[in-house]
């Protein structure tokens, strides 16, 4: 059995025995360190996959290799990543277990200790869990399966629905859409591939929980939703890592297409170590009369930079974009949400919560477009910063291109402080300054917090209370 070994940093006794911590695992597969044109064949070779993705892989690469770092972030930071000291590809196990009994005891303690085996049985209709670049284990309701919904890891997807992927497979985010959309692309490795039928309402949501545990490991995971027409899914995923001296890369592609009708709720609360760059592209196209929702939380990382994106193409679609960021010492929190109002009659909420400390930055990087045409389009977005220092930052990059005179517009933008009063209020009823502090950060939080399950809803809380106590990450 492999020895637990405790994570770098002094990161507080409580994170670090939940999420901090790393094990010694024998990896079945390991491909050493850098991105070349054989390390792509070599992943794509390892996966058996058909000669049109290797394609697809090599492309991507070329397009990487060839584009530029982006420019309108936090470019320091992303200049200090050695995309040459990477691992691309750590194959964990032979085989995705749909038994936690099946799973390698090392793995399976780790996903223990995380609670995932426990919220399966108290609380979802399927999960599947991904150890560096592999799922390890996946299971789904029968019942779900026998109403036709597919839940795989996106390697199973590819294999058993090579037709469906490839009709959708880089439709919504082209491998050339940014520098690191196409690294993913070329080197994508597991990931959540999902098919509603028309009309089917899946009433529990399904769940994917991200794990980097190696030193100096890429995660690429891909993941594809699809609903087709009148159906319904909520997706939840959730990341976290251990805490090393070294840098980590997690840059993740989601494409979601809501078909007519649908729904598509897609939550993320990601808790990646301060060692981490989550630097992660997500989008969706909703059609006719579908929704789409973002719910998107960060709280860990060195550098996050995530704007969930949704295009909405058909009349009557609506989307929304919640997004919420905690920044702490050595964090920079660039955050955000885009939506395309490309049909008439459609609706949209972008509402950005953030908070820093200790040093922290957050950014609000937003963009709302009205094409002409896209009569009676509505749209509100909220962006609110609280700061509890004076060394912490905010900065917000709001961009609105309206096309059309009949749209309806809204943005109202505000940045404060924690008051004294409320301070004073508080500690007068016999709460400590650090828990009066906790409690208006969660007040400030809430309209995140409510969207959640019970049993997430809970966490969350306690992971903000560990970011007060300069614990988490």
């Amino acid at each position: 059995m492999a020895k637990e070994k405790a994570a770098i940093g002094d990161i507080g006794n409580e994170y670090q025995e939940k999420y901090g911590f790393s094990v010694d695992h024998d990896y079945v597969h390991t491909i050493k360190k850098g991105l070349s044109k054989k390390v792509v064949e070599e992943i794509s070779h390892i996966k058996e996959e058909p000669e049109w993705m290797l394609k697809i892989r090599l492309e991507a690469l070329e397009i990487f290799l060839k584009k530029p770092m982006p420019t309108w972030t936090d470019t320091e930071l992303l200049s200090s990543i050695n995309f040459d000291d990477i691992h691309y590809y750590l194959r964990p196990s032979d085989r995705t277990e749909s038994s936690w009994d099946d799973v390698p005891q090392d793995i399976k303690k780790t996903f223990d200790r995380l609670g995932i085996p426990e919220a399966e049985k108290k609380f979802l209709a399927g999960v599947t869990t991904q150890f560096d670049s592999e799922a390890v284990y996946h299971s789904i309701q029968e019942t779900l399966t026998k109403k036709g919904v597919i839940f795989l890891d996106m390697d199973s997807g590819l294999k058993q629905y090579p037709d469906l992927v490839r009709q959708y497979f880089t439709t919504v985010i082209p491998s050339a859409d940014n520098k690191f959309a196409a690294l993913n692309t070329a080197v994508w490795s597991g990931g959540s591939f999902i098919y509603v039928p028309k009309g089917v309402k899946v009433d529990l949501p399904l769940q994917a929980y991200f794990r980097i545990n190696a030193k100096n490991a890429g995660q690429f995971e891909r993941t594809l939703i699809i609903t087709d027409e009148g159906a319904d899914v909520h997706y939840i995923e959730g990341c976290t890592a251990p805490s090393f001296t070294t840098n980590s890369l997690h840059s993740a592609v989601v494409e979601l297409i809501a078909l007519p009708g649908s729904t598509i709720r897609y939550t993320t609360i990601q808790n990646w170590s301060k060692n981490v760059f989550n630097l992660v592209t997500k989008r969706a196209v909703a059609h006719a009369g579908a929704t789409v929702r973002w719910i998107d939380a960060n709280i860990g990382s060195k550098l996050t930079v995530k704007f969930p994106c949704v295009y909405l193409v058909g009349p009557k679609a609506h989307g929304e974009i919640l997004s919420v960021a905690f920044a702490g010492s050595g964090q920079h929190q660039d955050a955000g949400g885009k939506i395309y109002h490309a049909a008439p009659d459609t609706t949209s909420t972008i509402t950005s919560k953030s908070v820093s400390k200790d040093g922290g930055r957050s950014s609000y990087r937003g963009l709302l477009k009205v094409y002409k045409g896209a009569k009676t389009a509505k749209s509100a977005v909220r962006c609110d910063a609280l700061l509890l220092d004076p060394e912490s930052r905010s900065d917000t990059y709001p961009t609105m291109e309206v096309e059309e005179r009949t749209a309806s517009i809204a943005h109202e933008a505000t940045v404060s402080k924690i008051g004294e009063e409320q301070l004073f209020y508080l500690m007068s009823r016999g709460l400590s300054e650090k828990d009066a502090m906790t409690m208006v950060v969660n007040g400030f939080m809430e309209p995140f917090i409510k969207t959640l399950p019970l049993e997430y809803a809970v966490e969350m809380n306690r992971l903000i209370e560990l970011e007060m106590e300069g614990a988490v990450g």
